[in-house]
C-alpha cells in the first residue's frame, strides 16, 4: 500500500480514572495481554503500511516500553519502520496545548519527507479490526479527498464526547459534529481518516497560520463545504474506550467466543509485545469458568467471568467473579472480589472482599496492597 501511518494520541477528551495516571490511553493494557495501541498499529501494517508515525503527547513512557523497536509488528526497519514523534508541548511554559494541530505542525517535516502518496490517521481510543485496503480503494473510487471510516454499531449512550457523521445516499459527509449524545443517523467517526499526504502537509500549515488547534474541528470540520469528504462504513466489531464503565464494558464483552474471534482474526491478526512466559498453571483445586487466562497465571482459587493477564496468582480459597486483574496481580487465599479492576502489581491480601456494580467497577491503582 502506497501510505503512511500516523497514530495521534492526543487525546484530551478520553478518561479511564486511575488507569492512565501513569499511562496514556493508547498503552492502557487489554484483553489479557493486549495494549489499546495494538489495535491501529496491527491494522496498518496488516494493510501493507510499512512507515507508521506514532505522534505522542505525555506520560508515555510505558508505551515506548511496550513498542520497543517495532519488531513485533515487523516495523524494526532500516528504512521507514516505526518512528516516534515528540509532542509540542515543551514550547509552552506550563506544557498546555487546545488542541493537536501543534503536534502535527512540528512534526511536519516527518511527513513532508516521506514517498508514500497517502496518509492513514488513527487515534487509540477506538478497538476494531479492520482492512485499510478496502478503504484506500473506497477512497480512489470515489476520488475523494478525505474518507472517514464510521460506525453504526456501538450503542452511544454515555456521555463521552466523539465525533459524529452524517452521510447522504451517495456516502458523502454533509456534517460532522463533535459533541456528547448521539446523533439521528447514530454514526461514530472511528478517529480513522485517510487522504492524500500533501493535503495534509496544506491542511496543517493553513490552520497553523490562522491560530486553529483541532485537528477534527479546524481541518476536516471546517472543510466539509469545500472538501469532497466521504464516509466508508465498518461492517465490523468496535469498541469505543472512552471510559472507565465502557473500558469494563467492552473488555467483559471479549468473554464473548464470536466477538473473541472477530476482533483478533477477522480479517487479520492482532499483534503485541511477546514477552517468554511459561503456560497458566492450574492446581487441583482450581475452578475456572468462562474467562481469559494469560500465560504465566498461578491458579489454585475460583475464577469466574474474568480476564486474568500474565503471571496473576490466585491462591486456594479465592474467588473472583467478573473481574479484570492485570499483570502480576496476586489474589490471596480467602478473598472475593465481583466486579473489581485491578492495576499492574496489585496485591489483595487474605481475607479482603470488593464488590463493586458493573456500571461502577472498583479499580485498584497500580502496586496498591490491600
Amino acid at each position: 500500500m502506497d501510505a503512511m501511518g500516523i497514530i495521534n494520541l492526543y487525546n484530551s477528551k478520553e478518561s479511564l480514572a486511575e488507569l492512565t495516571l501513569h499511562r496514556p490511553l493508547a498503552a492502557v493494557p487489554f484483553a489479557g495481554r493486549y495494549r489499546l495501541i495494538d489495535f491501529p498499529l496491527s491494522n496498518m501494517v496488516n494493510s501493507g503500511i510499512s512507515s507508521v508515525g506514532i505522534m505522542v503527547h505525555n506520560k508515555y513512557r510505558s508505551l515506548m516500553d511496550h513498542l520497543r523497536s517495532g519488531k513485533e509488528w515487523d516495523l524494526a526497519r532500516k528504512r521507514d519502520g516505526l518512528a516516534i514523534l515528540p509532542p509540542a508541548y515543551a514550547n509552552h511554559p506550563e506544557g498546555k496545548q487546545l488542541g493537536d494541530i501543534e503536534n502535527f505542525h512540528s512534526n511536519l517535516d516527518y511527513i513532508s519527507h516521506s514517498r508514500n502518496k497517502y496518509v492513514v490517521i488513527a487515534g487509540a481510543s477506538m478497538v476494531y479490526n479492520i482492512d485499510l485496503t478496502a478503504v484506500i480503494k473506497f477512497h480512489e473510487t470515489n476520488k475523494a479527498d478525505i474518507t472517514a471510516v464510521y460506525s453504526s454499531k456501538e450503542q452511544l449512550q454515555d456521555g463521552a464526547v466523539r465525533t459524529l457523521l452524517r452521510v447522504d445516499s451517495s456516502n458523502r459527509i454533509i456534517d460532522m459534529q463533535v459533541k456528547s449524545g448521539t446523533c439521528p443517523d447514530n454514526h461514530l467517526s472511528m478517529d480513522l481518516y485517510i487522504m492524500e499526504r500533501k493535503l495534509l502537509v496544506d491542511l496543517i500549515e493553513n490552520c497553523a497560520a490562522r491560530g486553529d488547534y483541532d485537528f477534527v474541528k479546524h481541518c476536516l470540520i471546517k472543510n466539509i463545504g469545500n472538501l469532497k469528504m466521504f464516509g466508508f462504513k465498518h461492517q465490523g466489531y468496535l469498541a469505543h474506550i472512552s471510559s472507565t464503565q465502557s473500558y469494563f464494558k467492552h473488555t467483559m464483552e471479549l468473554l464473548k467466543p464470536e466477538i473473541w474471534e472477530e476482533l483478533f482474526f477477522t480479517p487479520n491478526l492482532i499483534y503485541t509485545k511477546v514477552k517468554d512466559e511459561p503456560p497458566a498453571k492450574y492446581k487441583a483445586e482450581a475452578i475456572v469458568v468462562n474467562s481469559l487466562v494469560a500465560n504465566g497465571c498461578y491458579i489454585e482459587g475460583r475464577v469466574e467471568n474474568s480476564i486474568l493477564f500474565r503471571g496473576v496468582r490466585v491462591e486456594k480459597g479465592a474467588y473472583i467473579k467478573d473481574c479484570i486483574i492485570m499483570q502480576k496481580g496476586l489474589i490471596a487465599s480467602g478473598t472475593t472480589l465481583q466486579n473489581v479492576i485491578c492495576d499492574k502489581d496489585v496485591q489483595i491480601q487474605s481475607g479482603r472482599s470488593l464488590k463493586g456494580e458493573p456500571s461502577y467497577p472498583i479499580i485498584i491503582k497500580k502496586g496498591m496492597v490491600i
